[in-house]
């Protein structure tokens, strides 16, 4: 089975997996890296996203060989106590429920803004549209982007 050296939260790992393991199982069940939730498999929730070189992207597809030298961040190495802004942003609006989906919907977040500070409502809800919240906090969760819109731009 091949090795893989990944650098994941600005730590080195090496995973012994099949080339095709998609990285939500490498990093939950070789890794214990939990944080990171497996919803659909297809791509289609969003539960599963993490950052691959600071651009989101959805775990369950994306296979470790893809991997290479990029840097992986998941919910755990966001902010080791919750002070990341996206994440206050989230506990000042209380938006989690059951907390499922959360991960997923802050490191979506988390990709747009190091891509655009400043995103459009279009914007935001097209990109949000990909993750889905069961429990139906969708206004909490646009309120939430709104407040860490406006934290980071000052």
């Amino acid at each position: 089975m091949p090795s893989y050296n990944l650098n994941i939260n600005n730590k080195s790992y090496t995973a012994e997996a099949d080339a095709d393991m998609p990285m939500v199982w490498v990093l939950r069940d070789l890794l214990d890296l939990t944080g990171t939730k497996f919803g659909c498999g297809v791509a289609s929730c969003g539960a599963c996203t993490v950052l691959l070189n600071g651009t989101a992207v959805r775990s369950c597809q994306l296979q470790v060989q893809a991997v290479g030298t990029g840097k992986i961040t998941t919910i755990e190495g966001l902010s080791e106590d919750g002070s990341h802004p996206v994440q206050k942003a989230w506990e000042k609006i209380n938006v989690p429920q059951c907390g499922y989906c959360q991960s997923g919907q802050i490191m979506n977040v988390v990709g747009l803004l190091n891509t655009n500070k400043q995103p459009t409502e279009d914007q935001i809800s097209g990109l949000m549209a990909g993750n889905l919240c069961r429990c139906g906090t969708y206004h909490r969760i646009q309120e939430a982007i709104h407040e860490v819109i406006k934290e980071v731009n000052g």
